[in-house]
């Protein structure tokens, strides 16, 4: 079972088969998770937009409308929410690409329940606790709220937004807020597939600074570790 003193982690599952997603919800459900369920990609992109980000999804990978792969490209237009696709694509260079591109694991059915747990559990711990109810606005404190699904923040009440990297960046952030997220990490959530170097995060970081700090030439929320990466820090009421 999840550890009581946190909270209940929200997981958002995808799939066009619905004896799968029950057979997905009542097992997560018994582990202790919340469950959200959705048939198509379009569905699941609208339940995010009302309800505000999971803290993980799982994810088919045909679905009609919109596939699995379509519904995490456009995630990741926004967060850096984690994916395990759960899928009968069982070709190798499928599996490589996804796990590449857009998944943190990848499980190929027909699947064992408690392994599905296993792997949630891991992904969860890997990628940080997240504690953000499930909202569609996620209050920082009075000064900050933020919109991931519409790439807006509101600052001191007015609304700015922000571009696919600086949200995706901030997601990255406030997901760890309080504790050191490595460079090398951002990087490698940022832009996976290319060998990006500081300089480029530097640019979005000052960026997103100018857009949501008081004054971004001493900024309080995005707060640099010499030589390791950076700290999210709420203000104080």
């Amino acid at each position: 079972m999840l550890d009581p003193s946190l909270e209940t982690p929200k997981i958002l599952v995808v799939d066009d088969n619905t004896y799968t997603l029950r057979i997905v919800q009542h097992t997560l459900e018994q582990a202790g998770f919340q469950v959200l369920t959705a048939v198509s990609g379009k569905e699941a992109l609208n339940l995010i937009t009302r309800h505000g980000m999971p803290h993980l999804a799982i994810v088919d990978w045909h679905m009609p409308g919109m596939s699995g792969i379509e519904f995490c490209h456009a995630v990741r237009e926004f967060s850096d929410m984690p994916v395990i696709m759960l899928t009968a694509v069982a070709a190798e260079e499928d599996i490589v690409r996804t796990i590449e591109t857009y998944a943190e694991d990848y499980i190929v059915k027909p699947f064992s329940p408690a392994e599905l747990v296993a792997r949630v559990k891991r992904v969860l711990r890997r990628m940080g606790d997240y504690s953000y109810t499930l909202d569609s606005t996620t209050r920082i404190d009075d000064h900050l709220l933020i919109n991931f699904p519409k790439r807006e923040a509101l600052v001191a009440g007015e609304t700015i937004s922000l571009t696919p990297t600086e949200t995706k960046l901030l997601y990255i952030l406030v997901r760890n807020m309080g504790r050191i997220v490595t460079t090398e990490f951002i990087l490698n959530r940022l832009w996976p597939m290319e060998n990006a170097l500081e300089d480029r995060l530097h640019v979005h970081i000052h960026r997103l600074r100018r857009k949501i700090e008081t004054n971004p030439e001493e900024p309080a929320y995005i707060v640099a570790e010499r030589g390791t990466g950076y700290t999210f820090r709420p203000q104080p009421a």
